[in-house]
């Protein structure tokens, strides 16, 4: 054990002990290093917390701070969830395999790679992945299971939480977020795993080759497109206001820039502005506290604009765009 963990001599046995794994040849050089200058900086609160416990699975997921360690968000921890998930399906649905998983993800820092690690994880299992090529919303992801006939999907997001978070939610052949006997399932399998070194493992080129990766083209977002258009109750109404209705939108640096849009200008609204600084993907969110749309604070920009082109009604949508706020000018 590396002489510097004594030398903090509150932290337990236990946490120096998962400090110490994290130095092994399992984890990337990058993961150690990160470790390495937490021991050497005698940093033990930071050690403490990234070791006490192991990141919780809730809320249809995994959700923590990014960073090296059992109660962060990283590679390994992600590797943890994706295997879990591939053993429960593996075991209760052989048919699995062919289903395949769908996997998307939102804008923030480490995203992308967390959804490809999933999926070549997955794919190790043998289990056949969809995964989007670029990020997506939330509820693309809900309809893209239905739509492929998926077994269940994933995607990597925090939803509204600071830039610091990232998460990654899971859903079942539904489209909808994991709910019980599924959910425990999948915990049970996850928690069953003691090493990294349990967690399976191929390359893109070799998932791709071997036909079990499969990157989605815009036949699923085309095919989401129709399908949200159909739900409009009285799109006649549309038409009456077309003309007169000025909208400012902001997707807060999240994914519902595109599709929002798309879905709106397809729809009949023409008269739709972006918040120019917010409009952008970028998981350091640089223009809010927090990418909450349902909290007036993160609308100010919005609300700015709709004033000042004298717009009626300002929409906002969080990151992985599964929430939107609304404000209206009251002429105030």
């Amino acid at each position: 054990m590396p002489s510097g963990l004594y030398n903090i001599p509150m932290i337990d046995k236990t946490i120096q002990l998962k400090a110490q794994e994290w130095l092994s040849e399992s984890y990337d050089q990058n993961t150690q290093d990160e470790i390495k200058a937490l021991i050497q900086s005698n940093n033990e609160k930071e050690l403490i917390d990234r070791f006490y416990k192991e990141l919780d699975f809730g809320t249809g997921g995994l959700r923590g701070v990014l960073g090296a360690g059992t109660n962060r968000m990283n590679i390994y921890t992600v590797g943890k969830m994706a295997q879990g998930l591939a053993n429960y399906l593996l075991k209760t649905d052989p048919a699995s395999k062919d289903k395949g998983v769908v996997i998307a993800y939102d804008c923030r820092n480490m995203s992308i790679d967390f959804s490809l690690r999933s999926a070549l994880i997955l794919t190790a299992n043998g289990i056949k992945c969809y995964l989007f090529k670029s990020l997506r919303p939330t509820p693309m992801l809900s309809f893209a299971i239905r739509h492929l006939n998926a077994i269940s999907g994933l995607v990597i997001t925090a939803s509204h939480n600071p830039p610091e978070y990232n998460g990654i939610k899971v859903y079942y052949e539904d489209g909808a977020q994991v709910l019980p006997p599924h959910d425990q399932g999948i915990i049970d399998e996850v928690r069953a795993i003691h090493s990294v070194d349990e967690i399976k493992l191929i390359t893109e080129d070799q998932a791709i080759k071997e036909e079990r990766l499969t990157y989605l083209d815009d036949d699923v977002d085309e095919a989401y497109y129709q399908k949200v258009l159909g739900l409009s109750i009285h799109p006649e109404i549309i038409k009456e206001v077309e003309d007169q209705l000025k909208i400012v939108f902001t997707p807060l640096h999240g994914t519902g820039n595109i599709p929002i849009r798309e879905v709106l200008e397809r729809a009949g609204f023409h008269h739709v502005t972006v918040v120019p600084e917010q409009e952008k993907p970028d998981g350091d969110f640089p223009t809010v506290d927090y990418p909450n749309p349902e909290e007036s604070a993160a609308l100010k920009l919005a609300i700015d604009l709709a004033q000042s082109t004298s717009s009626q009604l300002v929409l906002a949508s969080d990151p992985d765009a599964d929430r939107v706020g609304i404000a209206v000018n009251n002429g105030k």
